[in-house]
């Protein structure tokens, strides 16, 4: 099972920035791990945010970060990146971090924390002010 532990969290104005990393650990060869970033926010379900698939050339964002956030992977660190701009303060929540062995990158978009196979990390909060 693949470890996954998010950072780069933290308290920024709205229009800011932040950039998010998720760094990976054990399981299998990291670049047959479709990657993605989801978000919850308080009372609200776990939603997907950027999926990004196993080399990196493909990428799906919710039409509602799409323009504003960039996923990215580097295969040799073992890490995906989620990059934050104009930032909103409905953007506020826990952010995670998912891996799917051998997944697609648009299926592992409609994933949730009971479906079988993906690995989550422990989310890191990210928090906009207006």
């Amino acid at each position: 099972q693949v470890q996954l532990v998010e950072s780069g969290g933290g308290l920024v104005q709205a229009g800011g920035s932040l950039r998010l990393s998720c760094a990976a650990s054990g399981g299998r060869t990291f670049n047959k791990y479709a990657m993605g970033w989801f978000r919850q926010a308080p009372g609200k379900e776990r939603e997907f945010v950027a999926t990004i698939g196993w080399s990196g050339m493909s990428s799906y964002y919710a039409d509602s970060v799409k323009g504003r956030f960039i996923i990215s992977r580097d295969n040799y660190k073992n890490t995906v990146d989620l990059q934050m701009n104009s930032l909103k303060p409905e953007d506020t929540a826990v952010y995670y971090c998912a891996a799917g062995w051998d997944w697609g990158y648009v299926a592992l978009s409609t994933i949730t924390p009971t479906t079988t196979g993906p690995s989550w990390g422990q989310g890191t909060q990210v928090t906009v002010s207006s």
